[in-house]
């Protein structure tokens, strides 16, 4: 049985609209609609065959952002249907929220970052914001998916404001400025960038916070690039550890990282669930408005449990991230992106026929976009495949 709506929850019978008219069918919400779009786009498919942290051939086990969306949606569902949000915009939120990632995962976007660093920057979140508003090109009526206010605004702000009072960029943006994309766009439809996003999107953005960590915690055990033991002392997960050795002393290993793990997601769950209902009376929120104008985010995990978080995050960078076999990969993948890049900046004519803009100026600012469109929506295997075209050579491997 589900609960009754939140009173803050967003409304899809009100819901601000598409900046391109559309008739809403009968049957499915505006926000459903949207969801069945991310699905059905191609960025969204060729998340399959990106890197969540480890490159797509290491082996079939491991996370990919693909799979990794997936489980972002189910966490973000459950947590919206416990409190009485809607779930579709929530889920069009999780799913969405990776599509601007490069391959190679985090290493490949800050070498593209650094390559686009004379022309405005990477920056995954706007990057997801292009491609559905203006990459996608599968509609007859428009560029992207069109998709509505309240999608758009939690997939830029799911963090929180990206400006302040005043409009200078807050946060993480505050030292380098907006990314163009996100500032451009803005410059024509208002996503209110200086209030915090729906209620939806901050659940989704802790959901990304709860599988992320709990799932490299899986890939890692899995992997063997750390061992059971070595988890013991680190908070929530030493204690997931501790219950299920409790209760199956014999467990073997296989079973005993997946009980582990989903102790640790379903305690992170919960807790969000108990924080959040308590943040919304202390704050008094009662409308969705009530949310985007807090002075904090109202989704959030209790104090203790965000303090566990951190040092679990603190435990996987250390161990997981930094580990030797990944960093090697890592130094390899992203001369992978910088070679890409630079080759198709010298020649342009080595991109595919419909990425060769007519009329853009060789070393361009519109040119190094466009190329950075390109690789960026790459998937691993594509990357490799397209280098030992042009180099003749397999970079991750000599």
């Amino acid at each position: 049985m589900r609960p009754r709506p939140a009173i803050y929850s967003s409304d899809p019978a009100l819901s601000r609209g598409r900046f391109v008219p559309e008739d809403d069918p009968a049957g499915r919400s505006p926000f459903q609609r949207d969801r069945d779009r991310i699905i059905h786009s191609a960025a969204f498919r060729r998340l399959k065959h990106k890197t969540q942290v480890f490159v797509y051939h290491e082996g079939d086990h491991y996370r990919t952002r693909l799979t990794h969306s997936l489980e972002v949606a189910q966490v973000a569902r459950s947590i919206a249907r416990a409190l009485g949000l809607d779930e579709d915009l929530t889920e069009s939120l999780a799913l969405a929220h990776d599509l601007g990632h490069t391959p190679f995962g985090h290493a490949g976007e800050r070498e593209l970052d650094d390559c686009m660093a004379d022309h405005g920057g990477f920056d995954h979140n706007a990057q997801a914001l292009r491609i559905v508003t203006s990459l996608e090109r599968r509609y007859a009526g428009f560029d992207g998916l069109n998709l509505t206010w309240e999608t758009l605004e939690g997939l830029v702000k799911h963090n929180g404001p990206l400006v302040d009072a005043s409009g200078k960029p807050a946060g993480r943006y505050a030292s380098r400025g907006l990314p163009h994309a996100i500032a451009e766009f803005a410059e024509g439809h208002d996503l209110l960038l200086d209030s915090f996003a729906s209620a939806e999107a901050q659940v989704a953005a802790i959901s990304d916070d709860i599988a992320y960590n709990a799932h490299d915690l899986d890939d890692g055990l899995r992997a063997c690039l750390f061992d059971v033991e070595a988890i013991a002392d680190v908070p929530i997960a030493g204690d997931a550890l501790r219950d299920v050795v409790d209760s199956w002393p014999d467990l073997d290993r296989h079973r005993l990282i997946h009980e582990t793990v989903r102790r640790v997601i379903s305690w992170m769950i919960f807790d969000v669930i108990s924080q959040t209902r308590k943040n919304a009376v202390g704050m008094g929120v009662e409308t969705s408005q009530d949310v985007r104008r807090a002075n904090r985010a109202v989704v959030s995990f209790s104090p203790q449990m965000a303090g566990n978080n951190a040092q679990l995050q603190t435990f996987l960078s250390s161990h997981m991230y930094q580990h030797d076999v990944v960093k090697a990969m890592m130094t390899r993948a992203r001369r992978v992106m910088r070679d890409l890049f630079d080759a198709y900046m010298t020649n342009p004519s080595q991109l595919p026929h419909g990425w060769q803009e007519q009329g853009t100026s060789r070393g361009s600012s519109q040119q190094a976009r466009q190329i950075c469109d390109f690789i960026a929506g790459m998937t691993d295997r594509y990357a490799l495949d397209e280098h030992k075209r042009l180099f003749d050579l397999d970079p991750l491997f000599r």
